[in-house]
């Protein structure tokens, strides 16, 4: 089945079905299907691989023992059957001896929910999540192409949008970073899980030696996510596995509730990749895991001062932020007098509007820092920074959801970002004139030609010749089809 059909296909089932109100509610009832579907290939696999394996998930919930039969039970048996279902395993006994892929699926289910209301489509849907063979590696490479759908359509899904990162926009920055095989690479809000699926793909791609079985593990130990929302969470899970991660270490959890200054050197990142989610607002007992001058409520600015605390000597870090961050005053001055002082700061990619259209039109910005292992007293680390203006391509107003960012676009910063040298998208600021400025980022390209306004009547002109024309076009057309219906 094309990529196109499986999702029209389960679209057109779901949209009879009362029970499913919306977009976000029709994307949690795929992925848990997904996810039980994935897991029981998993399962298969583990089976053939480990001596002595126990199953996780109990036999009579594996997906091969109720789901594949077209003409299994359906209707209100399949609805109790689901319901059962979501009950045991939300409740399965678990502690800290419990295999860990036994404490992913209870954690799955924990916040997730079966919408639909008719047992018949819920029966139709399943055939439908049937005709993808997770066994086959085309199939299953096919179905990553699948899954980026569905994290698409979380732009448009309300404000479930806020956890969907433009793939364009995940590959740059980790392809900036570079990060490497062994390093701890983490994404303390990580919604979908678009930075760390960045981050697998480029390391993946770019070790020098064949990949084995032990890289992988490894490469699963190394990833590191937190995310709060339950939908964001299963769908960050599922996409792991989907990448041959089998156990993700992707915590479901409030990533502000842990003190910044207990952070223990195991605790520490060599690679952080993020969007944290901008314009919320946190309680005063989160503010307390934070030092008194960075205590505020905006959730994107607490997020930065944990990655500041959070980075090892010599990490590096790539974060979205939006344009209020680079002027802001207060809480925001401080965190910035922090980055310039103790953290390299050499990079800040502005980007234009629409990148996360239409969950937010705000413009943001991708700044790039490092943490030398070295400070000289006295001095800041940043000497001077420099700023990227991204262009929109030729004839693009702004970015819209059909016509998103690609990574394609950022071949222009990458052939730049080595010699750096000033032109008409890029220039370099001083540490001194930011501080100057009272820390204020949100300097303008002093290179940008301005586009030349003429005069009114010059405009008129304009329009005048290019109606003419219009209407030129038009009265030719007219007449030849006037002469096609006579038959000359």
């Amino acid at each position: 089945m094309s990529i196109g059909n499986f999702i029209k296909s389960l679209q057109d089932i779901m949209r009879k079905d009362a029970g499913i109100n919306g977009d976000a509610q029709r994307i949690e009832q795929i992925v848990w299907l997904l996810f039980l579907r994935i897991f029981e290939t998993k399962e298969e696999e583990w089976e053939l691989e480990e001596d002595n394996y126990k199953e996780i998930i109990p036999s009579k919930y594996r997906w091969n023992n109720w789901a594949t039969d077209e003409e299994g039970i359906t209707g209100d048996e399949l609805l109790e059957f689901v319901d059962t279902l979501f009950k045991d395993l939300k409740n399965m006994e678990v502690d800290e001896y419990s295999d860990s892929r036994k404490i992913l699926v209870k954690e799955f289910f924990k916040d997730t929910h079966n919408y639909m209301k008719s047992g018949t489509l819920l029966r139709q849907v399943i055939n439908v999540v049937n005709e993808i063979e997770f066994d086959d590696y085309e199939d299953r490479h096919a179905f990553n192409d699948v899954y980026e759908t569905i994290l698409r359509d979380l732009q448009s899904a309300g404000n479930a949008g806020e956890f969907y990162t433009p793939r364009g926009v995940t590959n740059f920055v980790i392809d900036r970073l570079q990060p490497k095989l062994g390093e701890k690479i983490g994404d303390f809000a990580c919604g979908t899980g678009g930075f760390l699926i960045s981050a697998l793909e480029y390391i993946r791609k770019n070790q020098e030696k064949e990949f084995t079985v032990e890289d992988l593990k490894k490469l699963g130990e190394s990833i590191y996510g937190i995310e709060k929302k339950p939908l964001p969470y299963s769908l960050c899970i599922t996409n792991m596995m989907l990448h041959n991660i089998d156990t993700p270490n992707i915590r479901h959890d409030n990533g502000l509730i842990d003190k910044v200054k207990e952070f223990k050197p195991s605790e520490l990142v060599d690679v952080i990749a993020m969007n944290p989610p901008f314009g919320g607002s946190e309680e005063e007992g989160v503010k307390n895991n934070f030092p008194l001058e960075f205590r505020t409520s905006e959730t994107a600015d607490l997020f930065f001062v944990r990655m500041m605390y959070q980075l090892k000597e010599n990490g590096r870090c790539g974060v979205v932020l939006p344009d209020g961050f680079l002027f802001g005053e207060g809480v925001k001055t401080a965190i910035k007098k922090k980055l310039i002082e103790d953290f390299n700061l050499h990079t800040i990619v502005r980007l234009p509007n629409g990148v996360f259209a239409p969950y937010t039109n705000i413009t943001t910005n991708l700044l790039f820092f490092d943490k030398p292992d070295y400070k000289v007293e006295g001095e800041n680390v940043t000497k001077e920074v420099w700023y990227f203006e991204h262009p929109l391509p030729q004839g693009y107003k702004t970015y819209t959801k059909t016509k998103p960012i690609k990574y394609s676009e950022f071949d222009l910063e990458k052939s730049w970002w080595e010699q750096r040298i000033e032109n008409e998208y890029a220039w370099k600021v001083s540490a001194d004139d930011i501080i100057k400025s009272n820390y204020n980022l949100d300097i303008k390209n002093p290179n940008k030609q301005e586009e030349k306004l003429e005069s009114p009547e010059f405009y008129l002109n304009e329009y005048e010749k290019n109606y003419k024309e219009i209407v030129e076009i038009k009265n030719k057309l007219k007449e030849e089809l006037e002469l096609l219906l006579k038959g000359e």
